[in-house]
């Protein structure tokens, strides 16, 4: 409990106020908990004030601070874990990431710097797919200057299914999914995501531009990609794949999940259920397994993907009487 108080204090230093809520779902506590913390808090001589209606909250009486040095060791770590570089490199922070790191290293206590060192060579990320496509990113150093403005951007974006649209957006900010940049912006009301790549041109203009003050940028993207996802197009099938193919099956692509095993047939044969995001894909990864899968439902699938194989095997019957 202590460790949460101290993070109580910390959070409403760093944000300067937050309801019971948001700090709940930030400690991943309850907000009953949360008030009893703030009990324990001003119960210690902290002067943390709640204050009640729209955009109240809790927070700590002006220009009170407390200096709290004592970094855990497993603290430092998290410090010392690089992000990715493609991605620094991207924002043009490489080297001063380095140079920053580089600082708190020499900062440290003797007794912790050797394994602050020591995690750049132990963990590594990298955002990178195996098969790497880098984006062209056209407006990319336009954009990161927007997000440091109040001034608005008008834009030029193509959307996925080719229709082009001009429109003039409050810039929020910016969010790395793997390697991929989306750019979050407000636009008549609403806030959008736009993929980066697909920003043909963008104009900062002299108009300016109020960021909201509850805006959270994190809380945002995770709600917008859990929002996402719960409302992607799905395909389900139940099939029976051979064993042996089980461990390849779960290293899948973007296009199929693995929902469901079950117990193993004969010692042949496994159950699976599977999601894809669309009926053709399922059709065409199903036929690339040949004889290694079997459909169980839906039963129409079967017969498609018969007439697939068919049609296949006449197209290469043709191409070798036509040599």
């Amino acid at each position: 409990r202590a460790d949460r108080l101290v993070s109580i204090l910390l959070l409403l230093q760093s944000k300067g106020r937050m309801t019971a809520g948001q700090l709940a779902e930030k400690l991943e506590v309850s907000e009953r908990t949360i008030h009893r913390d703030m009990e324990a808090l001003s119960s210690a001589g902290i002067p943390v004030l709640a204050e009640r209606g729209a955009g109240g909250g809790w927070r700590l009486l002006e220009e009170y601070r407390t200096n709290l040095t004592g970094l855990k060791e497993s603290e430092i770590q998290a410090l010392f874990v690089a992000p990715s570089g493609q991605l620094l490199e991207d924002l043009g922070l490489t080297r001063t990431a380095e140079d920053a790191r580089n600082k708190l290293l020499a900062a440290l206590p003797s007794l912790y710097r050797h394994n602050a060192e020591e995690v750049w060579n132990r963990i590594h990320i990298d955002t990178s797919t195996w098969r790497q496509s880098q984006e062209k990113i056209a407006s990319f150093e336009i954009l990161k200057e927007a997000v440091w403005s109040n001034n608005k951007l008008q834009i030029s974006y193509e959307r996925a299914d080719g229709e082009k649209i001009d429109r003039r957006v409050g810039p929020l900010g910016l969010v790395a999914k793997g390697g991929t940049w989306y750019f979050i912006a407000s636009a008549k009301g609403n806030i959008r995501n736009y993929r980066v790549s697909r920003i043909q041109s963008a104009t900062l203009t002299e108009e300016t531009f109020e960021r909201p003050e509850d805006f959270d940028l994190v809380q945002y993207w995770t709600s917008s990609t859990k929002r996402f996802i719960q409302n992607l197009p799905k395909y389900e099938v139940h099939a029976e794949v051979q064993s042996s193919i089980l461990p390849r099956l779960k290293f899948t692509g973007r296009f199929v999940q693995v929902h469901e095993t079950g117990n193993p047939n004969n010692g042949r044969w496994t159950p699976v259920k599977l999601s894809f995001d669309t009926k053709l894909e399922a059709q065409e990864y199903i036929l690339g397994l040949g004889d290694q899968i079997k459909i169980i439902e839906p039963h129409g699938l079967h017969n498609e993907i018969l007439k697939m194989a068919e049609e296949t095997v006449a197209f290469y019957k043709k191409q070798n009487h036509s040599r």
